[in-house]
């Protein structure tokens, strides 16, 4: 096996008897850093503090990455105007962000007589938005609510 010295020096392709000596002699440890080569390459290091180090490359790496969240904006189809356009400022604020963007249309009693106006009021919300994303699917019924997920970022029309 190729061994590599504590302080980066090649040692040469030794026996793993050797090797084991040397790393016992500066009484650190002897960690295989690639098998698959030929022949496989051996370090001389502090083990302990090796994965020290690859855990906080983990993390830091962690940091760095933007967790999409999936904020939601409900309405109801007698909403007014000032108010839907208060909730598109916020809208568009998520999707600036990065974040999805849940827009919910809640109909009580017997607003589910006319599902229309709730679909009205969701067109002109995504129309409002449209420039910052996209609907994911067309707005759905679930149950008394009607329900789409914009996502950041525009798909574009072939």
């Amino acid at each position: 096996m190729r061994v590599i010295g504590s302080d980066g020096s090649q040692l040469g392709v030794l026996l793993l008897s050797e090797a084991l000596g040397k790393a016992d002699l500066e009484g650190l440890d002897l960690v295989e850093i690639s098998a698959a080569s030929d022949p496989p390459v051996c370090k001389i290091i502090d083990y302990g503090k090796y994965r020290y180090q690859i855990t906080k490359k983990e993390k830091e790496g962690k940091k760095s990455q933007h967790q999409v969240k999936v904020k939601e904006i409900k309405v109801k189809p007698n909403t007014d105007e000032h108010d839907l356009q208060t909730k598109v400022k916020h809208g568009r604020e998520f999707l600036s962000k990065g974040n999805k963007v849940r827009l919910t249309c809640v109909f009580r009693g017997r607003e589910m007589m006319h599902p229309e106006f709730g679909q009205k009021i969701v067109r002109k919300m995504l129309e409002g938005m449209a420039d910052l994303g996209s609907a994911e699917a067309p707005p759905k019924m679930l149950g008394k609510s009607l329900s789409v997920v914009i996502a950041p970022g525009v798909k574009k029309k072939a």
